[in-house]
């Protein structure tokens, strides 16, 4: 069961002088700019992945859109997340990422689909996602190294 809450979701967007296949590529290699103990695939449709940290946090994923250098959907399919009490907030929400490209800057905007205000993780995952879209993944995409998480 997927959770949609229209206007509410958290939503950041970077652009950068990549083209758009590189910043499709860039995003798919998680590790690189959001780090975690990851298992799996985030390349294709139906790849499942895992981002896991030393804390037990987990958060397993399901690519389950994918349209090549224009979007990708990944599917919170179960997540632990240790720090708050509903440790399973996560789940039936959607990453998504679209890019568009104009004058040779690729503009990509992640949205964050059922992650809302009312949720109990909402402010600390809203800080998360403003460093690792807008810090480490925007390093990754003009500098080739991000800013992931070392464990």
């Amino acid at each position: 069961m997927e959770k949609v809450y229209q206007n509410q979701d958290y939503s950041v967007e970077i652009s950068a002088r990549v083209t758009p296949q590189e910043a499709f590529e860039k995003i798919s290699r998680v590790k690189e700019w959001w780090g975690g103990k990851g298992e799996g695939n985030s390349k294709k449709l139906g790849d499942t992945f895992i981002y896991k940290t030393p804390s037990g946090t987990f958060v397993d994923f399901k690519i389950t859109e994918l349209v090549p250098e224009k979007k990708v959907v990944w599917l919170v399919t179960n997540c632990y997340l240790s720090w708050i009490d509903n440790k399973t907030e996560w789940t039936g929400t959607r990453i998504v990422w679209e890019l568009s490209s104009k004058n040779g800057t690729t503009t990509v905007k992640m949205t964050h689909a059922g992650l809302v205000p009312k949720f109990e993780c909402y402010d600390d995952c809203k800080t998360g996602w403003n460093f690792y879209v807008r810090e480490s993944l925007a390093k990754f995409l003009t500098e080739n190294k991000g800013l992931p998480d070392e464990l």
